[in-house]
C-alpha cells in the first residue's frame, strides 16, 4: 500500500505541475517576472537538476551536474527540450526509486547538504514540493513577465 500511495503523490505532483511545465518553450524561456529573478528557462533548468541531484541524495546516481543550485542565471536555461528531458528523467528516477524501495527504506536518514540529517521520506517530499514551487513561479512569470 504505501509504495501506491507514494506512486499516486508523485503523479499529482506531475499532473499539477504540468499545467506550467509543458508551456515552457523556446519563446518564454527568457522571460523573467522582473530584472532581479531568473528566466522561465533558468528555473525550467533548476527543477530538472535538482529532481535528479536529489535522487543522488536518495542513491539513486544520475550523473546530472549542477548548473543553477546556487548560481546565478547566465544563461543555463537556453536549451528547452534538454531541460524538459532533465525533469522527465527526474520523474521517472522518482518512481523507480519508489517501486524498488522496501517501505522501511523511507525511514532511514539521509545526510543533505541543506538540511542536515532527514529521513528519506523527508527528502522525497522536499523534491516534490520544490518542483511545485518552481512551477508557480514559472506560470507567474508566464502571466506576468517580459523580456
Amino acid at each position: 500500500m504505501q509504495k501506491e500511495i507514494l506512486l499516486e503523490i508523485l503523479k499529482q505532483n506531475q499532473f499539477t505541475s504540468h499545467f506550467s511545465l509543458d508551456r515552457v518553450s523556446d519563446e518564454n524561456a527568457s522571460l523573467r517576472l522582473n530584472d532581479n529573478t531568473a528566466s522561465i528557462g533558468f528555473i525550467y533548468r533548476h527543477i530538472g537538476e535538482t529532481m535528479n541531484l536529489f535522487a543522488a541524495l536518495l542513491g539513486v546516481p544520475t550523473g546530472v551536474k549542477n548548473t543553477t543550485m546556487g548560481q546565478t542565471d547566465t544563461g543555463q536555461g537556453v536549451d528547452v527540450e534538454c531541460s524538459r528531458q532533465l525533469i522527465s528523467r527526474g520523474y521517472s528516477v522518482l518512481k523507480d526509486l519508489i517501486e524498488n524501495s522496501a517501505d522501511e527504506d523511507w525511514l532511514k536518514p539521509v545526510d543533505t547538504p541543506f538540511f542536515g540529517t532527514v529521513t528519506r521520506i523527508r527528502l522525497f517530499v522536499h523534491a516534490l514540493y520544490h518542483t511545485s514551487n518552481h512551477a508557480g513561479q514559472i506560470s507567474l512569470t508566464l502571466a506576468r513577465g517580459s523580456n
